[in-house]
Parts: C-alpha cells; sequence; structure tokens
C-alpha cells in the first residue's frame, strides 16, 4: 500500500498566494515541524472558508476573527480553527499587512510616574524587573484609589488605604503591599514629589519575624523527582531541577540563564544579582553540568538566541519563570510526591536543608543562596535542632529551682 503524501491546500482567502507562502515560511522559522505546518495549513483552509462564507474579507477580517472566536467553540479539534486564524492574523500584522492590534494601555502609559518610578527603583535601588512587576499591582492599586497627586497621599489616607486591604488580604499579600507602598512614597520622597517622611504613615504588618519552618522537601523526594525527569524528552527538564535543588537557584535566574554564564573551564556558573548586576560564581558540579551538556547535545532546538533554555513546542522562544514552576509542578506530580508546596522555591528551600544537614555552615549557605541578610540564612536552622546552637542566645532569666 502506497503511503499518501499529503500537501498543504491554499485556504480561500482575499490574500494573494505569497501570504500564504510567506505564512508557511513562518511556522517553519518559528519551529514548526513539517507536518505540524501542513495540518496548520489546512485548518488554515477551514477558517478561511468560514470567513468567505460569512462574507468577512480582508477590510473586516479583525471583525471576523473575533466572530469566528465565538463560532468555533466545544472540543478541542473544533477550537483549532479559530487558533489557527488569530495566528495567521498575528502573521500579517508582524508583516504590515494587517494593522497592529489595538492593545489597552498599559499602568506605565495610564500613569507616566509609574514608568519613571521603575526606572529609578533599577537604577538606584537595583531592583529587577520581577520585583518591580510584582509592587506595580500594588501601585497601581494605591494610584486607582487614591489618585495620582502625591499631595492627596496624608497619612490618614495611606493608613485608610492598608486597613482596608488588610481585610482583603492575608499577610503575605498584605506584607507585599506595605513593602511596594513604601517603596513608592521613598520615590516620590527622593524626587520632591513628596514630604519627607510619609512613609512612615504606612503602617508595619504585625508578624512574629520567621516564625514558620523553611518549606522543603526530604532527600529522598528530592531523588525522586530528578528521576522523574528520565528518558530524552526530559533532559531539559532535568537540567532545570538539577540548577533548583543542587544549587538553589531562583525560577527567575534559571529562565534567564544563557549558555555564555557558563564558565565550562573552571567548572563554575554566573548568576546575575545585586544593584550592579555583577556576577556571582556558584561551582558547576559534575552531575549539573552532565545535564547542561545532554541537553544541549540532544534536544535543545536550534534557536539563533543566547538563552540557554527553551520552549520544547512551536514557536520556539526562551522559557519565562512561570513555565518554571510549571515544569516543577509537573515533575513532582510525575513523581507521585504529595507536598502541600509544590512551586520552584521549594527546590531552593531543600537545597539549603540539605547542605546545612551535609555540614555546610551558615555562612556557607548564605553565600551560595546569595542571601543579603544573615537573618535570611539563619531562617533554615530550624529544620534541625543541632542547628540552632549557632544561633541561639543565652539565657538572662533565673533557672528554676
Amino acid at each position: 500500500m502506497s503511503k499518501r503524501i499529503i500537501k498543504p491546500v491554499a485556504p480561500r482567502l482575499h490574500f494573494t498566494k505569497a501570504h500564504v507562502e510567506g505564512f508557511t515560511r513562518w511556522l517553519r522559522g518559528s519551529g514548526y515541524t513539517e507536518t505540524s505546518t501542513v495540518e496548520t495549513i489546512r485548518l488554515l483552509a477551514g477558517w478561511a472558508d468560514w470567513m468567505h462564507k460569512h462574507r468577512f474579507g480582508p477590510d473586516t477580517i479583525l471583525a471576523g476573527l473575533e466572530a469566528s472566536n465565538n463560532a468555533f467553540k466545544g472540543k478541542k479539534s473544533i477550537r483549532r480553527y479559530a487558533s489557527v486564524g488569530r495566528l495567521f492574523v498575528r502573521y500579517l500584522q508582524e508583516q504590515n499587512v494587517l494593522p497592529p492590534p489595538r492593545s489597552s494601555p498599559t499602568p506605565a502609559e495610564r500613569w507616566p510616574v509609574i514608568a519613571v518610578f521603575r526606572t529609578w527603583a533599577r537604577q538606584h535601588r537595583g531592583m529587577a524587573d520581577t520585583t518591580l512587576d510584582l509592587w506595580q499591582r500594588c501601585i497601581v492599586d494605591l494610584l486607582e484609589t487614591l489618585g495620582d497627586d502625591p499631595d492627596a497621599y496624608s497619612a490618614l489616607a495611606l493608613r485608610a488605604f492598608m486597613l482596608e486591604r488588610a481585610k482583603r488580604y492575608k499577610i503575605g499579600r498584605l506584607k507585599t503591599y506595605a513593602v511596594a507602598t513604601r517603596g513608592f512614597l521613598r520615590f516620590l520622597i527622593a524626587t520632591g514629589r513628596c514630604p519627607s517622611g510619609r512613609e512612615y504613615a504606612v503602617p508595619t504588618i504585625a508578624d512574629w519575624k520567621l516564625a514558620t519552618v523553611p518549606k522543603y522537601l526530604v532527600a529522598e523526594d528530592i531523588e525522586r523527582a530528578i528521576a522523574a525527569c528520565d528518558g530524552e524528552r526530559r533532559l531539559r527538564d532535568r537540567a532545570i531541577v538539577l540548577l533548583l535543588a543542587r544549587l538553589g537557584l531562583r525560577a527567575s535566574e534559571t529562565a534567564n540563564l544563557k549558555i555564555t554564564d557558563i564558565d565550562w573551564k573552571n567548572g563554575r556558573l554566573a548568576v546575575f544579582a545585586g544593584k550592579s548586576r555583577r556576577a556571582e560564581w556558584l561551582p558547576l558540579t559534575q552531575e549539573v553540568g552532565d545535564a547542561i551538556v545532554a541537553y544541549l547535545e540532544k534536544t535543545r532546538p536550534r534557536l539563533r538566541t543566547p538563552r540557554l533554555f527553551l520552549t520544547e513546542f512551536a514557536p520556539l522562544r526562551p522559557i519565562t519563570r512561570i513555565t518554571i514552576k510549571c515544569i516543577v509542578r509537573r515533575t513532582l506530580h510525575r513523581a507521585g510526591i504529595e507536598s502541600p508546596h509544590r512551586g520552584a522555591h521549594v527546590l531552593r528551600h531543600s537545597a539549603a536543608t540539605a547542605m546545612l544537614r551535609h555540614g555546610v555552615s551558615l555562612t556557607g549557605v548564605g553565600a551560595v543562596l546569595r542571601h543579603r541578610s544573615p537573618d535570611m540564612t539563619m531562617h533554615y536552622a530550624k529544620v534541625d535542632f543541632g542547628l540552632l546552637s549557632e544561633i541561639a542566645q543565652p539565657w538572662v532569666g533565673r533557672l528554676p529551682c
């Protein structure tokens, strides 16, 4: 029986054949396989027939796209027609055949002071974009509630703002609000927009300092998680899990790693942090190095980008910290690990705990984790009562009779 050769079907659109051929080349350049490219063009033909049947042409293609989103509902096989339509429209917009999509104004466009604050925080405070993104949600809430006139930020108004949030959020979220609000007020003070001392109007969030025990996985669970990344298909996931669990990298640090950050000759890895964004070198163990080499040689897509870790499926692009969290969650589920803590940070905590239990000093653990304050490293001493002697203070009261 001869094998049937499937050829791309040209969709019946009011665009030229060159647009469809260009879209096909764009798909291949984005990492789509030949089979996926053919299937995408087939779905595009079905979507284009629907557009033609409902009298949507080049001038009304965006309205037709919105209508098709409502029409192609139900099973995944049906929704894919509208998905391919959106992909084709995106391609046409990138080629300037269609106008770029209208997007709602960003917070920085709505409030220009946010853009100025982010630039100031990066230059003078050395803050990372991930932290600023987290703060921005709180600052937007502040601006929506009190307005963008710093004269309205009285001590009474700021306290009322925080007390109202205390009714809605838990302590962790409330602490973020307090830190972000104070940071924004310090920027306003430094740039002469707000009177000095106004940041002290933000109330302190009552909570016992370092009261909780670090969230971590036992050594057996870590080994099960690493073993769950077996096979050539999961070489990328194995390298990521090892970087988190052995070296204690954060999710954002792992996602932003570049191939040039690895010093193979001296067996070390550069992590950029701090106000100056200087390189902080960590030892690259044989286990972690072998996992990265295996990923680079066997499964990493050939994409012209310095970033180390890329998505597995088209469109190919560097992964984000959210992707790292999803990889860890899937790995723990696949390994059958029952834990209420399933984020990427639990592996960082586990790395610190493992180092302490193998005799590494608190100072050494703090150096590997790149803690700015020793108090953060002392948090991990609570996982082993023998380690508490390093930070325990003598009892000043009277002994019982």
